[in-house]
């Protein structure tokens, strides 16, 4: 059917196939930008089959376009209902419609060589998608480096450490093999054999780097002064950006290692494919996860300088603002360096106390407090008072009535 389009999901991209006609009115429906799958790379990996022939035909026929899935447009594909394997993690469906209107949902595709129904063509669309991602990540954290510091290179180049000096040469290797793929088509043997040692040196730049962002954090932590706070945190603000530098250039070269990595498996072991994809998914997240926790706990370490600087604004009013905006600048930075690698995370900037707010807040207590101290005056003086009365009284009545006894015991006299 013209109209009938494929859709895969990973959770990362959606792969839309099917006549380009409709490909192309869906994409546009759905405002969904996109770039070329490249299904064809698929047809000398998995062999020459008369059902991969006959699917490889279909693809060639038809349109495959990928899209990198945001949150908003995650939400606008899942109204669809996908369903979702448990083995992959794929989430697959098929609309169907009438010149360009999507009318309904069916589970499986009932088109004759069709890729969901192929499990070897599945896996191997997947791992493209895997790939696209990982580049699309790739390319941002390019732009990343760029923005941040024009001279980007040379900050990492200055670092005077051996285990950044030895990721520089790694970058080199890396960027090669990129190249001879891009060139070829495929990662062979020999090119390959040139990557897979350079994953160690990344994770131990990496691991170098956390522990450095962690050495900041803990610093902080350790001040107590005001005074001390703005300097730690100052210095905090000129090395912080670098060592995300470094982090982000470690997370893109995995993601280069990664894109390598599946082509390889791709090109030798493609029945291995979609186990391998799902592996380097959850290191992948695992790394995310570890870089996030460091980067929260210099946050953390940050926000409590800036609440313990804006408490103390009336004793140490420059240093404090100093300490606000270094722990905002340095908060910035990192929300940035996350958007760029998915970690999602929201702003919570400080705000400096100004000084003169601080100044009529405590004139407002100490204000509060006297009034406070001349109503308990007030009311000690009215109970002192009242209990001197009482005193005075029952002083006078038994004056009176003493007075009263002796005079009748005179008259009995």
């Amino acid at each position: 059917m013209d109209d009938e389009v494929q859709l895969i999901s990973d959770g990362d991209g959606l792969t839309v196939m099917g006549n380009q006609s409709a490909v192309d009115r869906f994409l546009a429906t759905e405002r969904l930008p996109s770039k070329d799958l490249g299904l064809r790379r698929l047809g000398p990996a998995l062999g020459n089959a008369a059902e991969v022939a006959q699917a490889g035909s279909g693809m060639a026929a038809n349109s495959a376009r990928w899209v990198k899935l945001t949150k908003e447009s995650a939400q606008r594909v899942s109204q669809y209902g996908l369903r979702e394997s448990s083995k992959s993690g794929l989430s697959t469906g098929v609309l169907k419609g009438n010149k360009g209107q999507i009318k309904g949902f069916v589970e499986f595709a009932r088109t004759p060589g069709s890729i969901l129904t192929n499990p070897a063509l599945l896996a191997g669309a997947a791992g493209i998608m895997a790939q696209l991602a990982m580049q699309q990540t790739m390319d941002e954290i390019a732009d990343y480096l760029a923005r941040i510091d024009e001279k980007v290179d040379d900050v990492l180049r200055a670092q005077t450490d051996a285990v950044v000096a030895d990721m520089i040469g790694v970058d080199l290797v890396i960027e090669e093999a990129m190249s001879i793929r891009e060139q070829v088509g495929r990662v062979s043997e020999i090119t390959w054999s040139k990557v897979q040692t350079t994953s160690m040196t990344i994770t131990r730049t990496q691991a170098y780097a956390l522990r450095r962002l962690d050495a900041i954090a803990e610093k902080i932590e350790r001040k107590a002064k005001v005074g001390d706070l703005a300097k730690a945190s100052k210095e905090a603000e000129s090395t912080t950006q670098e060592w995300l530098a470094v982090l982000a250039r470690c997370f893109q070269l995995q993601d280069a290692i990664a894109v390598l990595e599946l082509e390889r498996v791709l090109d030798a072991a493609p029945d291995e494919l979609d186990r391998h994809r799902l592996g380097l998914r959850v290191a992948r997240k695992r790394r995310l996860e570890l870089i996030s926790r460091s980067t929260e706990r210099l946050l953390a370490r940050l926000s409590a300088a800036a609440g313990t600087a804006n408490a103390k604004v009336l004793l140490h009013p420059t240093a404090s603002r100093d300490v606000v905006a270094s722990s905002n600048h340095v908060e910035s930075s990192v929300v940035d360096f996350h958007g760029r690698l998915g970690i999602e995370r929201g702003r919570q900037s400080w705000e400096a106390r100004r000084w003169v707010d601080a100044a009529e807040e405590v004139k407002d207590k100490v204000l509060e407090k006297g009034a406070e101290r001349v109503d308990a005056a007030r009311r000690l003086g009215s109970g002192t008072l009242g209990r001197a009365k009482s005193a005075t009284d029952k002083l006078s009545s038994g004056i009176a009535e003493r007075a009263l006894r002796r005079r009748g015991d005179d008259e009995e006299r």
